[in-house]
C-alpha cells in the first residue's frame, strides 16, 4: 500500500549565476584590443509542475532539499557562460504552494494554486549571471577593468499542500456509511468496518451513470464536533472538501452506537464546515439519509426531511448496503455536477490568466522594493532583492567596480531614501554583510563618489509615504548602459 501524503515542507534553491568575464582582445597587430569579456550564465530555476498521474506528495516525504544547476562563468572573446538546467518538481493536481517563514515555518503568503494539468510556477529563480566588461564601456570609460560576479541564488522554504481534485465530497460523522456508499457507486474499495475512523485517508472513486455521465467522488474521513479546530482528523482532511463543487452530506438515520440525533448530526457537520471555511456554508449540498434498511427509521426520515427542506436542500433516502435509492441519487448528482462544471468553466474562461506570468510580476514587484529600517540609534539597514543583487555582484577588490556601484546607488536615489527615513551624516548604512558611513552630499556641490550623488533624471523612482520602515518601489533602472 502506498503512503498518502498531502502536505510537505521543502527547501528550494535556484542555481547560482556564473561570473562575468573581465577580458580584452589579444590579437596579432591589435596591441590595444577593446574589452571582450562574456556574460556569466544564469542559474537554473526550481519549477513546480502538476502531473495528473500523481495522487500524493509522497516524493517529498523524506527528501526536503532541492537545488537547480548553477550557471557557468563567462569567457573571453564574448563567450557567454552556459545557463544552468532547471529542476522540475512534479506534484499532483490541486497543489497549493505557500512561502514559509524560515524561523517559525508558518505560511507567509500563497505563491500559487495549481489546478490544471501541466500548470507550473517558478518557486526558486536562478541567480542572474554577472555581466562581462563589454557592458561597462562609456564615452569616458573606454577600457573597464571590471566585471560583475554571478548572483548567488537564495534558498527558502515552501509548503506544498495537496487538496483533492474531486467533483463531490462525501462528508458526515464517523461510521455513517461514506465508505460503503463510495464502494457501492464506484470501483473504489476503501476499508469498511463497524467502528469509527475506519477511513484514515481520503478515497477517490469515479462514478458513472447509465446515460454516460461521470463524476469523481471523494470519501473524506469522518468529522466530529470541533473538527474545524483540529479535533479528530479535522484539519488533516477538511482541506480536501474546499475544491469540491458539490457536497454529499451523509446522515446515519439510526444515530449509530452512540444513538445520536440525526438532525443534530446534520447541524453539527454544517457548523464545522462553515467554521473551517465560510464559503463551504454556501457550497451546493445534497443531504443523504443512509441506513433506511434498518427498522424504526421512518420517523427519523420525516423529521430530517422537514429540517432539510426548510433550508431549501434536497434529501435522498438510501441504503448503501441494499442499494435502495442509490440509482436515483447518483443520477441526480451527475446532473448537478454537470451544471456546476459548466458554470465553473464559464467563470474560469472569463478569469483566465497565465499563472506563471502573474507570479513573475508579483515577484518582480517585491524584488524592486527597497526597505530602509533603523537597526539601532545610528545604524540603518537597506534591504531589497534588486539592490542586494547589485551589492553581491560587485567585486569589492576592484576600485572601478565599487565606483560603478556608487553610481547605481545615485540612480536609485538611495541618499534621498535614507534622509527621508532619518539617516544623518556619520550614521552607518548596512546592506547584507557590508557597512558604509553615510555622507550626505550638498545640494550645490556633491562630493565625488558619495552614495548620495545627484540621481540621473531617467531613473524613475516612486516613493510611498510610510513612517518606518521606508518602502520605495523602483522601476527597472538596472539594465542601463553607462
Amino acid at each position: 500500500m502506498s503512503l498518502f501524503t498531502d502536505m510537505s515542507h521543502i527547501n528550494v534553491r535556484g542555481g547560482d549565476g556564473g561570473a562575468g568575464c573581465m577580458s580584452f582582445r589579444r590579437e596579432a597587430f591589435v596591441p590595444k584590443g577593446g574589452p571582450d569579456g562574456g556574460d556569466g550564465g544564469n542559474g537554473g530555476s526550481v519549477i513546480v509542475q502538476t502531473d495528473p498521474q500523481l495522487s500524493s506528495l509522497i516524493d517529498y516525504r523524506y527528501k526536503h532539499h532541492f537545488k537547480a544547476e548553477r550557471g557557468t562563468h563567462g569567457q573571453g572573446a564574448r563567450k557567454r557562460g552556459r545557463d544552468g538546467n532547471d529542476l522540475i518538481l512534479r506534484v499532483p493536481l490541486g497543489t497549493v504552494i505557500r512561502e514559509l517563514d524560515p524561523e517559525t515555518q508558518t505560511p507567509l503568503y500563497e505563491i500559487a494554486d495549481l489546478t490544471q494539468p501541466g500548470e507550473s510556477v517558478v518557486v526558486a529563480p536562478g541567480g542572474v549571471g554577472g555581466r562581462g566588461n563589454i557592458h561597462f564601456v562609456t564615452s569616458v570609460r573606454r577600457a573597464p577593468a571590471f566585471a560583475e560576479k554571478g548572483e548567488p541564488a537564495l534558498d527558502h522554504w515552501i509548503e506544498l499542500e495537496m487538496k483533492l481534485m474531486a467533483d463531490v465530497a462525501l462528508v458526515g460523522m464517523p461510521s455513517v456509511g461514506k465508505s460503503s456508499l463510495i464502494a457501492r457507486i464506484s470501483a473504489a474499495r476503501p476499508k469498511v468496518a463497524d467502528y469509527p475512523f475506519t477511513t484514515l485517508i481520503p478515497n477517490l472513486g469515479v462514478v458513472r451513470t447509465r446515460d454516460g455521465r461521470s463524476f469523481v467522488a471523494a470519501d473524506v474521513p469522518g468529522l466530529i464536533e470541533g473538527a474545524s479546530e483540529g479535533k479528530g482528523l479535522g484539519h488533516q482532511f477538511l482541506r480536501h472538501i474546499e475544491r469540491t463543487a458539490l457536497i454529499l452530506h451523509l446522515v446515519d438515520l439510526t444515530g449509530g452506537y452512540e444513538e445520536r440525533d440525526p438532525v443534530q448530526d446534520y447541524h453539527t457537520i454544517n457548523a464545522e464546515l462553515a467554521a473551517y471555511a465560510a464559503e463551504l456554508a454556501e457550497r451546493p449540498q445534497i443531504v443523504v439519509a443512509n441506513k433506511c434498511d434498518m427498522p424504526d427509521t421512518d420517523v427519523a426520515v420525516e423529521v430530517l426531511r422537514e429540517e432539510v427542506e426548510r433550508e431549501g436542500k434536497r434529501l435522498f433516502v438510501i441504503s448503501a448496503v441494499t442499494g435502495e435509492g442509490i440509482e436515483e441519487l447518483v443520477s441526480y448528482t451527475a446532473r448537478k455536477v454537470a451544471e456546476l462544471r459548466a458554470q465553473a468553466a464559464k467563470e474560469t474562461e472569463a478569469q483566465a490568466t497565465d499563472l506563471g506570468e502573474v507570479w513573475a510580476r508579483r515577484r518582480a514587484r517585491r524584488d524592486r522594493t527597497i526597505t530602509v529600517t533603523r537597526e539601532d540609534g545610528h545604524a540603518w539597514r537597506v534591504s531589497g532583492t534588486d539592490i542586494e543583487r547589485m551589492v553581491v555582484q560587485t567585486d569589492w577588490e576592484n576600485d572601478e567596480a565599487i565606483d560603478y556601484l556608487q553610481h547605481r546607488f545615485q540612480r536609485l536615489k538611495l541618499e534621498d531614501m535614507l534622509v527621508k527615513a532619518g539617516c544623518v551624516a556619520g550614521d552607518e548604512v548596512r546592506i547584507l554583510g557590508y557597512a558604509f558611513d553615510f555622507e550626505q552630499s550638498g545640494q550645490d556641490a556633491p562630493e565625488q563618489g558619495s552614495a548620495g550623488d545627484s540621481a540621473d533624471d531617467d531613473a524613475d523612482v516612486r516613493e510611498e509615504q510610510v513612517a518606518e520602515p521606508e518602502l520605495v518601489e523602483l522601476d527597472d533602472v538596472f539594465e542601463e548602459g553607462e
